[in-house]
């Protein structure tokens, strides 16, 4: 008999959660103005809300932090780091700064002009939101089968050559200052981008002189499905996958708190000196000097070790499989999710789920409510919501897929926890019918609205 799966790791150290009742939940979603987002930690139950920073890291990552050297410049950390960096991606330049949107702050400061376009696959709501503050235009050229949640397409995350191309071919060069390549995609569910796609993506690029950056959340992950899809990398170690990937970047950012295993944190890596002094002079203005940005030493120690974990194939596979069994629990009920199932979270079709919720009252928050409500789970809403407003004609932009995330942390919750969530949405499942309305706005910021939205059940 085949030894059953078990997790890679044992537990040191636990924190008590609490959980409610749910006329308790009724009381504090309506104090948060139906806005997940405003919640105390305390009031939740189990927390899906983001894997952003919310991981448990390893005894050898907190040795790491407890040696951590906070001089000023030139520390010990930031060249751990460095090493680290120039070990696992091949960039011999980068910047540290406190967590990705930071980096995201700083690469774009330089790059990204008033008229620009940046076209890409499914860009997130920061790197969108980054994008368009600077009066420029992202543009999505994901592969269309992303946008079908049946699908069993293996790479949902890959750009469409043909859709990239015609940007390239219908804009001045000078307008576009690179492509964006999200690993793994997490708008279109954490879906993974090919190896053969990257390459392709690259070579289309250089043939127009488009620089290509790439936004590296889960970079680990993304190589994790390549090793198991892709037939000529099967053999390969994750490590080797991962420089081949980058070797296709002329830059990345990255949020550090999701593959990096940490807590606070990201960076910025680049293949040039050049790029490397434009966006120093940037760095230092927002995130600080050089050789700490906005990190402190005892985190770029704590990265420094956390990139070498979760390149690790016992880690991925634990982390991978844990998001399978959500999914596939949800999927044998009959819960339309997106499929096949991402690296970090599970995404809810929303729009199939909730059928007689218009589209005006903000389906996959209305869902999102709904799961709290019942078990105290907290997810969060990819859909009308974080697609913002048109900047142009200010109306509300309804994206393809409509979806309720579940973005579970690393080495955090147990299969048990998982079972919560799986049952408290099929009891949803089971009554959705008498789910009829959802909600409207109250207030909301001029972007990235979602974040601090006030809404109120119609």
């Amino acid at each position: 008999m085949e030894l059953p799966f078990a997790e890679s790791y044992k537990i040191k150290m636990v924190e008590p959660i609490y959980r409610s009742t749910r006329e308790q939940r009724e009381e504090w979603i309506k104090e948060a103005n139906y806005n997940l987002f405003n919640l105390k930690s305390e009031q939740v139950y189990i927390d899906l809300l983001t894997d952003s920073g919310t991981g448990a890291m390893s005894d050898k990552q907190w040795a790491a932090l407890m040696t951590g050297d906070e001089s000023y410049a030139g520390s010990s950390s930031y060249y751990n780091l460095k090493n680290a960096i120039r070990n696992i991606f091949g960039f011999e330049y980068f910047l540290p700064t406190h967590q990705g949107r930071a980096a995201e702050n700083v690469l774009f400061s330089v790059l990204v002009k008033e008229g620009n376009v940046v076209p890409g696959n499914s860009h997130f709501d920061t790197t969108k939101g980054h994008i368009e503050f600077r009066k420029a235009k992202a543009i999505d050229c994901t592969v269309d089968e992303a946008f079908d949640t049946e699908s069993l397409h293996p790479f949902k995350g890959n750009i469409d050559l043909v859709k990239l191309e015609s940007v390239y071919s219908s804009y001045n060069r000078e307008q576009i200052p690179m492509v964006i390549v999200t690993l793994t995609c997490n708008t279109s569910g954490g879906q993974p981008v090919s190896m053969q796609n990257l390459r392709d993506v690259t070579a289309l690029s250089q043939k127009y002189g488009v620089k290509v950056v790439f936004d590296s959340a889960r970079f680990a992950e993304n190589a994790w499905f390549i090793k198991e899809r892709e037939d000529d990398y099967r053999n390969s170690s994750i490590k080797d996958i991962v420089a081949e990937m980058f070797s296709f970047a002329d830059a990345m950012t990255m949020s550090s708190k999701k593959d990096g295993i940490v807590n606070i944190g990201g960076f910025m890596a680049m293949k040039t000196e050049e790029l490397y002094k434009q966006a120093s002079v940037f760095n230092i203005m927002y995130e600080g000097f050089n050789t700490y940005g906005g990190m402190a030493g005892r985190d770029m120690n704590a990265l420094s070790v956390g990139l070498d974990e979760v390149t690790n194939e016992h880690y991925l596979k634990n982390r991978i499989q844990q998001v399978a069994y959500l999914g596939n629990r949800l999927i044998e009920w009959g819960i339309p999710v997106q499929k096949p199932i991402g690296g970090h979270a599970v995404f809810i079709d929303a729009k199939h789920f909730l059928s007689h919720v218009p589209k005006e009252e903000y389906i996959a928050q209305t869902l999102a409510i709904e799961l709290y409500l019942e078990a105290g789970v907290r997810g969060v809403e990819v859909g009308t919501l974080l697609a913002d407003r048109d900047p142009e004609t200010k109306e509300n932009r309804y994206p393809k897929l409509e979806m309720l995330r579940l973005a579970i942390p690393r080495r955090t919750y147990t299969n048990n926890h998982m079972d919560v969530v799986a049952v408290a949405l099929k009891n949803i499942f089971d009554r959705r019918e008498k789910i009829v309305r959802g909600y409207k706005i109250k207030s909301e910021a001029p972007i990235m609205r979602h974040f601090s939205v006030e809404l109120e059940h119609v």
